[in-house]
């Protein structure tokens, strides 16, 4: 009979196999650029992105960005059609527009790149990756896409950007501490 507690030991052995990967990730990354990767001033003055190196789109330049969309696209494409994705999974007309789904798509496409890249590891990072994607799959069809069902692009709609409210900016930004939660305290 389980007890109520295999739930919790199996999301432990989750996380634990997750923080697994990122650690021996970061001691890849660490390596590639000690041996020569980004920031390394190679003679030819190009400079190689590290498999799985993280992208953040809005710090590229345009000649880095130029590179990876492309290469970012390609790899879209590719497991849209391995995983069989349906449009409701990943509408084909407009993943694009949607900057959580890009991000999503980004983070699965450089731990791919990781999960592949060899290591000491080898063996379990591509099993977790299909975990990843399992979950990111499920996250971008419930949370990102938001209304974009059956090859129609429907904007989200929110009565304000967050960033765009310099009234709500500058509350946020005050020097005085918030207020503390004046609700009585339970007794009990």
């Amino acid at each position: 009979m389980a007890s109520g507690f295999d739930d919790i030991f199996a999301e432990l052995t989750n996380i634990n196999a997750e923080q697994v990967l990122l650690a021996e990730r970061v001691k890849l990354l660490e390596e590639q650029l000690e041996a020569g990767g980004r920031g390394s001033g190679e003679a030819d003055g190009e400079q190689e992105r590290p498999a799985g190196a993280p992208v953040r789109w809005d710090e590229l330049d345009a000649e880095e960005r130029a590179v990876l969309w492309p290469e970012f696209v390609r790899w879209v494409i590719w497991v849209a059609d391995r995983y069989e994705m349906t449009t409701d999974q990943l509408p084909r007309q407009c993943w694009w527009k949607h900057g959580a789904v890009v991000e999503e798509l980004t983070a699965l496409w450089t731990s791919h790149e990781s999960a592949y890249a060899g290591g000491e590891d080898g063996g379990s990072a591509p099993y977790l990756w299909q975990d990843a994607l399992a979950r990111a799959v499920e996250r971008m069809g419930r949370y990102w896409l938001g209304a974009c069902r059956n090859g129609q692009h429907r904007a989200r709609h929110r009565e304000a950007p967050w960033g765009g409210d310099a009234d709500y900016l500058a509350l946020l930004l005050a020097d005085d501490e918030p207020e503390p939660d004046e609700r009585p305290a339970d007794d009990e």
